[in-house]
């Protein structure tokens, strides 16, 4: 006879939200179990990201990026402020800072 178990995942602590302290380490879990390791890009692509940066910053384009932070994927738009080669940041125009190595994509 085939094993039938299903885990039930975090769901299966749900109870024990009543008791205090409890509440706070199951949403810290939770955020835990959500991080993704940073993705690998090939040369290819890091080729078109930066032909993109540069289109996008000598046309002013606006853009919308996604960048690995800490453990996650996130998006946002605006247009390049300026490019610092020595750091290698990318800052954009609403005063946001990017590190380059962390960029995984970019569309006009």
């Amino acid at each position: 006879m085939p094993n039938t178990y299903v885990d039930r995942g975090i769901i299966k602590w749900a109870p024990f939200d009543a008791l205090v302290g409890y509440g706070a380490m199951i949403r810290e879990l939770k955020i835990r179990l959500g991080k993704q390791d940073k993705p690998l890009l090939s040369d290819d692509q890091f080729e078109e990201l930066n032909r993109k940066l540069h289109l996008a910053c000598q046309q002013n384009l606006e853009v919308s990026i996604s960048y690995f932070y800490e453990g996650y994927i996130r998006n946002t738009v605006g247009s390049i402020k300026k490019m610092d080669w020595i750091g290698q940041w990318i800052i954009l125009m609403p005063f946001e800072k990017i590190k380059a190595s962390d960029i995984i994509d970019i569309n006009f």
